[in-house]
């Protein structure tokens, strides 16, 4: 149940952050960044919903291309 939970709230955030990765607006920058969870802990929780078949097979790619670039832009 636990795992299910972190498991949403991964892909929550990958919507949240694909929704508001347009809003930046102006040409603003942003310079930083925080994360609670790793990216390999991330991609992990990813991979297991897909196994799960909580997500589609091309959600997990996509949003496993998404986090990837989100996570490594400088």
């Amino acid at each position: 149940m636990k795992g299910h939970l972190r498991v949403w709230a991964v892909i929550v955030m990958i919507v949240i952050a694909s929704g508001l990765a347009g809003c930046a607006g102006g040409g603003a920058e942003v310079k930083t960044q925080s994360y609670s969870t790793t990216l390999g802990q991330e991609l992990k929780d990813l991979e297991e919903a897909y196994k799960k078949w909580i997500i589609t097979e091309k959600q997990y790619e996509e949003s496993k291309k998404s986090l990837i670039e989100q996570r490594t832009k400088k």
